[in-house]
């Protein structure tokens, strides 16, 4: 169990941040919540942190998934499929993480859309959330889809319900929403009416064939 570094500096401990709450989303796929004021309270959708586990880890970059200003804490969701996600798995609640640092990068580019369809695929939905959910609280009207290959590998469920107008499941083998593609539900959707924009997020064939099925309706589309 990795809980300390011993190699560190002042600036190093200012970077240290403990474990708060840790979720199982599905077998691959674990949410943290970790405290951090600064980034909390700074953070905007679509920005990242880069951290390490212990002083002689890699530096990688996940996503903020979420952020609670008033109980300063930031959440990541990673899926574990190398060597450095693996040791982050092994971290349970109190423990510390070595380096957590940001906010990083652009935020999402949302201001003044009205009407938005958010798509999300596999683990790119904790991607998704926090840009459907800015999108939920500046009053802009939100349809999220997800899209999964079955039910067992389903995220973040409750907290797309709570910032989508509209939410529609897809999964491949029908055992969780309705049987098929993103793309059969925004095709349907785009059949009777437009959006200000289309944001998915998810495998690269997933956003392919997005943005091929919105550029036929001349919908605005950006991926991720």
């Amino acid at each position: 169990m990795i809980k300390v570094c011993y190699h560190c500096n002042d600036d190093w401990e200012k970077n240290m941040v403990k474990i708060l709450e840790k979720v199982c989303l599905n077998p691959t796929v674990t949410k943290l919540v970790v405290e951090h004021e600064k980034i909390a309270k700074k953070a905007k959708a679509g920005q990242f942190i880069i951290l390490r586990v212990d002083s002689e880890g890699e530096r990688i970059p996940l996503t903020i998934a979420d952020t609670n200003p008033l109980e300063n804490t930031v959440t990541i969701i990673f899926q574990v499929v190398g060597a450095t996600t693996e040791k982050l798995n092994t971290l349970e609640v109190g423990d510390m993480i070595c380096d957590f640092v940001g906010p990083l990068g652009k935020p999402s580019e949302i201001e003044n859309l009205q009407k938005v369809c958010v798509i999300g695929g596999g683990v790119g939905c904790a991607i998704a959330y926090p840009t459907a959910k800015a999108l939920h609280n500046q009053g802009s009207e939100v349809t999220t889809i997800v899209g999964f290959r079955n039910k067992d590998l389903l995220i973040l469920e409750d907290e797309f319900k709570a910032v989508s107008d509209r939410f529609f499941i897809m999964s491949d083998d029908g055992s969780v929403g309705e049987k098929g593609l993103v793309t059969h539900c925004l095709k349907e959707l785009l059949e009777k009416e437009t959006f200000d924009e289309v944001i998915a997020i998810g495998p690269l064939v997933m956003m392919k064939f997005v943005s091929q099925l919105t550029k036929e309706y001349h919908v605005k589309t950006t991926v991720s």
